[in-house]
C-alpha cells in the first residue's frame, strides 16, 4: 500500500502591509502561516484588519480602495500575485462576511456561478461538483429551484459555502460565518465547516465567536490594530486568561462540537 498523500494548500503571509485611502494603516506587518488540512482562526475586535487579510489573500484589495504596501504571500511556494481570478485558480477561494449570495437566482444557479471562471473543467466535473455540495448540504439539493433570497440566513450561509466549494478550493477563507445565526445554526455551521477540513480543504477561519472558533480550530493568532499580538494551538489560546477574558467571557459556553483532530472523511461527505 502506497504512502498517504500529505495535505497541500498552505498558506504563507509574509509581513503584510496595507493601506486604505494612503492613510489609515490596516496591516502593519501580519505574517502567519496556515499549514496545509488544517484549520486556522483569526480572532479579533472590529477594525482589528481581519478582513483586510482575507481581502489580501484573495485579490480583492483593490475592490475595496486597498493597496498592499509591501510582503507577500505564497500557496505551498508559489506567490499569489493579488488578482482575483488567478487566486480561485490557483484554489484559493473566500466566502465573504455576509454571504452575499445572489437573491434573485435559484440554488442551483447561485452554486452554477461559484464554477464560472474554470472553464479547464467539463460540464461532467461540474455536474460532479455539484452533487458532492447536495450531498454535504442536502438542504441545497431540496431548495435547488428556489430563489436564494427567500433562504433563511443560516440557509443562505449554506449556500455561500456550496457555492465557494464548487470552485474545488485547496484553501477556503471564511469571514465571519456565524454573523447574525442562531446559536443553533451556528453550531451546524461549525459541524459542516470541519467536515470540509476534515476532507482535504485547508480553512482559513475569521470569527469574531472566539468560542466556537477555538472549538473547531488547529491553531489561531489573535489581531489587534493591524499586529498579530498572539498565536498558537487552539488550545493554549482557550486557556490563555487574557483571551478568556477579552473573547470568551467568564463562564461562556457554547455548543459542544466535535474537536478538529479526526479521522479524514471523503470529499466533504461520510
Amino acid at each position: 500500500m502506497s504512502p498517504p498523500t500529505p495535505p497541500t494548500g498552505t498558506l504563507r503571509i509574509d509581513r503584510l502591509q496595507v493601506t486604505y485611502g494612503r492613510a489609515v494603516q490596516a496591516l502593519r506587518g501580519v505574517s502567519l502561516e496556515v499549514p496545509a488540512g488544517e484549520i486556522t482562526a483569526v480572532l479579533g475586535s472590529n477594525g482589528a484588519g481581519k478582513s483586510t487579510l482575507l481581502r489580501a489573500l484573495s485579490g480583492t484589495l483593490a475592490l475595496h480602495r486597498g493597496v498592499l504596501d509591501s510582503g507577500g504571500v505564497t500557496l505551498d511556494g508559489v506567490p499569489l500575485t493579488g488578482d482575483p481570478a488567478k487566486a480561485v485558480a490557483a484554489g484559493v477561494v473566500q466566502v465573504p462576511e455576509g454571504r452575499r449570495v445572489f437573491a434573485d437566482l435559484t440554488v442551483e444557479e447561485n452554486l452554477r456561478a461559484g464554477g464560472l471562471g474554470l472553464g479547464r473543467r467539463s460540464a461532467a466535473g461540474r455536474r460532479a461538483a455539484q452533487e458532492r455540495v447536495f450531498a454535504l448540504l442536502p438542504v441545497l439539493a431540496e431548495r435547488r429551484r428556489q430563489a436564494a433570497g427567500l433562504m433563511s440566513g443560516g440557509e443562505q450561509q449554506m449556500l455561500a459555502l456550496g457555492r465557494a466549494l464548487m470552485a474545488e478550493p485547496r484553501v477556503l477563507l471564511l469571514d465571519e460565518p456565524s454573523l447574525g445565526l442562531a446559536p443553533m445554526m451556528v453550531e451546524r455551521i461549525a459541524g459542516i465547516v470541519q467536515r470540509i477540513n476534515a476532507a482535504g480543504t485547508t480553512v482559513l477561519l475569521v470569527e469574531q465567536n472566539a468560542a466556537v472558533a477555538l472549538r473547531i480550530a488547529h491553531r489561531a493568532s489573535v489581531l489587534e490594530n493591524g499586529l498579530v499580538r498572539l498565536t498558537g494551538s487552539a488550545e493554549e489560546l482557550a486557556g490563555n486568561d487574557e483571551i478568556r477574558r477579552l473573547y470568551l467571557g467568564a463562564g461562556e459556553s457554547g455548543p459542544e462540537l466535535v474537536g478538529p483532530h479526526r479521522a479524514k472523511l471523503g470529499r466533504w461527505v461520510g
